[in-house]
């Protein structure tokens, strides 16, 4: 197994971090549109990760000599997004504080439209769990689906120091 994970192109360990990523936020949009879960503030942060991955992973594909170096970019991405899920999990768990600002806002015309929007909108906390499975909620899965992403990452760069080794 380990062999035929070692043989697997970079180009295509990124191809499918793009696809995973953009699965992930169709994934996450569901539950805010079909499902009825408004995100908090912290949720609003762990979507940008995605993003910035596949605009990496899109980079990467349009010029395949910057996959290599893209592939570490993308390690640091997913830390990152793994760092902000687990830290959302801690918040949901009341191990430590969040943001003062935990609350999902938008944007208004007037002074009354905006403070009339704000009266109407619920309150989205980032310490409550509004969804889990098997006692793991969104922010965990979150977490675990970077770090995931993150070790594939790993491998694409292992395996381009590879490309680049037998290229010389």
């Amino acid at each position: 197994m380990k062999r035929a994970l070692e043989n697997i192109p970079p180009h295509y360990l990124i191809g499918f971090i793009f696809i995973a990523s953009a699965a992930t936020l169709l994934g996450a949009y569901g539950f805010e549109y079909a499902g009825g879960l408004a995100p908090c503030q912290l949720c609003y942060y762990q979507r940008l990760p995605y993003f910035a991955a596949m605009l990496l992973c899109g980079t990467a594909w349009l010029r395949p000599g910057l996959a290599h170096g893209i592939s570490a970019a993308l390690m640091a991405v997913f830390l990152a997004g793994a760092g902000l899920g687990a830290y959302h999990s801690g918040v949901e768990w009341h191990w430590w504080a969040g943001p003062a600002s935990c609350v999902a806002g938008g944007s208004g015309g007037s002074v009354e439209d905006l403070m009339a929007q704000i009266l109407a909108a619920p309150i989205v906390r980032c310490d409550e769990i509004p969804w889990s499975l098997l006692g793991i909620s969104l922010a965990g899965y979150n977490s675990l689906i970077s770090a995931g992403l993150m070790a594939l990452a790993a491998l694409a760069f292992a395996s381009g120091m590879k490309e680049q080794k037998h290229a010389v």
